[in-house]
């Protein structure tokens, strides 16, 4: 039985759940062990020489992991297109966002707003900047801690307006997910996978990763909110 340990990011943990047992149903002398973490603590663990045999986490992350030698160069698989979705605590008024106005107006409105530590985070600041508003809601913004889900921080209370890949806000209880961000303004972050430098078995993490890209997979991908990368 080959073992391979991979780590990802939280905002696939409940996708790759599915695609491992996909996998290990058709390949079974593999035994795919998967952690999930905050994307910044698995990073670092990567990067502090921990042994994993595979990553998948933003390809952002990735290439930065290439770029420092961390993951084999050339090993690089884009999964998924995940994008950005707005959620409420359940039972509270629901703003209106069908429009880069209306969701501008529904952040002014908010008295808190929660963020990721993930890329959609980022991006969201800046298209807050872009707006010329994140100096007046600079004091409302309430980033969740690595590996904390928003819909968390909703479900609790803590934030009356929520932003997370619709992924990590799907399942959630006590939360109402309003939609995708408008077009217009749409965040969507690429998740990758790759073989980590340290992996003992690189060809078997590269067959793990083409049939996870493979079409085979794209109806698991759109039940957990995801598009197939084509």
């Amino acid at each position: 039985m080959t073992t391979i340990r991979l780590i990802s990011s939280m905002a696939t943990k409940p996708l790759l759940a599915d695609l491992v047992a996909l996998y290990q149903a058709q390949a079974l002398d593999i035994h795919v062990q998967a952690e999930s973490v905050g994307g910044v603590d698995a990073a670092q663990r990567v990067q502090s020489g921990e042994a994993f045999d595979a990553v998948v986490l933003a390809s952002d992350a990735i290439d930065k992991l290439i770029t420092s030698g961390h993951v084999l160069a050339g090993s690089r698989v884009d999964l998924v297109h995940s994008g950005v979705a707005v959620a409420v605590p359940l039972g509270q008024p629901v703003p209106d966002i069908s429009s880069e106005d209306a969701l501008r107006q529904a952040v002014l409105s908010a008295p808190s707003l929660g963020l990721s530590t993930g890329p959609s985070g980022v991006q969201l600041r800046q298209l807050f900047e872009r707006w010329g508003i994140l100096h007046q809601i600079e004091t409302k913004l309430v980033q969740a801690k690595p590996g904390v889900p928003v819909g968390a921080l909703l479900a609790r209370g803590e934030v009356a307006l929520g932003f997370q890949q619709l992924s990590e806000m799907r399942g959630v209880t006590g939360i109402q997910v309003l939609g995708p961000l408008p077009p217009p303004v749409q965040i969507t972050t690429t998740f990758s996978g790759s073989v980590a430098s340290s992996s003992t078995q690189p060809q078997a993490v590269q067959e793990l990763l083409a049939f996870w890209a493979s079409p085979e997979c794209s109806p698991c991908k759109v039940l957990h909110g995801m598009a197939a990368v084509e």
